[in-house]
């Protein structure tokens, strides 16, 4: 069920979160909206859909606000300083995302339609039946990419495994469902770490269960992966080295007050 506040700043806690960066998608904010609404609407559970608007020059922004008067669980958030003409990146966007989430659980999934939001209640089941910390989504065996994306992505899964121990088959899935402290927890404010938030969650101590979903092919709007796959393998390369030395010198922060026993103020 959606919550029954209409105040976005109310602070009461919902059952999930769903957060999804856009960046010029004016044609695919509706159906994403109604999708989102028919999978959460008879799921059981309280819920709000953040949208996330990076940087859209085209109606992205004014699509989705046109939809709230009549659903209080949908809200808007933009992202601001961002470059002329450009987004500051799916990081960033889930970053603000994140943090204005209200829910004990937080799911992500692209704005293109190509994630399936009737999955996010199988992907909840799953991570309480599991007391696991994230369910991550694995398209591998639905995706129908050609020979060259295929291979790079047998590639780029060897350097993570030798480099990072990260054994997830689709880290370049979007869709998937966490705890807060997780989302909350992880150095989004660095472009291009969603990449990594599942071996980042584990870093963290989380169990990561992955989930087979669907895949399916992008209907609207622009692709934002037109690169080259050696101009995307660089870059994804020096990633890995940077996650690799973040995780290594992560140190916990966690404490807790002290304050004095009443013997001890005898003594």
């Amino acid at each position: 069920m959606a919550p029954d506040q209409t105040d976005p700043a109310c602070p009461t806690p919902l059952d999930l979160s769903v957060v999804a960066p856009a960046h010029n998608e004016e044609a695919n904010i509706q159906p994403l909206v109604a999708e989102v609404e028919r999978a959460l609407s008879a799921s059981g559970l309280s819920f709000e859909f953040i949208i996330v608007d990076d940087g859209s020059t085209d109606g992205t922004r004014q699509a989705a606000l046109s939809l709230m008067p009549v659903r209080p669980w949908l809200r808007v958030v933009s992202m601001t300083n961002t470059p002329h003409g450009k987004g500051n990146g799916q990081s960033a966007a889930f970053h603000a995302g994140f943090r204005a989430a209200r829910g004990a659980l937080v799911a992500v999934l692209d704005a293109d339609l190509q994630n399936d939001p009737a999955e996010i209640p199988a992907m909840v089941t799953l991570l309480r039946e599991r007391g696991a910390g994230m369910v991550q989504g694995d398209r591998s065996h639905a995706r129908k990419d050609n020979v060259v994306r295929r291979v790079g992505s047998v590639v780029g899964r060897l350097f993570r495994r030798c480099l990072l121990g990260d054994t997830i088959r689709d880290t370049g899935c979007s869709l998937r469902v966490m705890k807060r402290e997780i989302a909350l927890a992880l150095p989004l404010e660095f472009r291009g770490i969603h990449r990594f938030i599942p071996v980042l969650a584990r870093a963290l101590g989380h169990e990561v269960v992955e989930m087979r979903v669907t895949h399916r092919p992008r209907i609207a709007g622009e692709t934002k992966y037109g690169l080259g796959i050696l101009q995307r393998a660089l870059p994804g390369l020096h990633d890995l080295f940077v996650v690799r030395w973040m995780r290594s010198r992560r140190r916990p922060t966690t404490s807790v007050e002290l304050t004095p026993s009443p013997t001890e103020g005898h003594r």
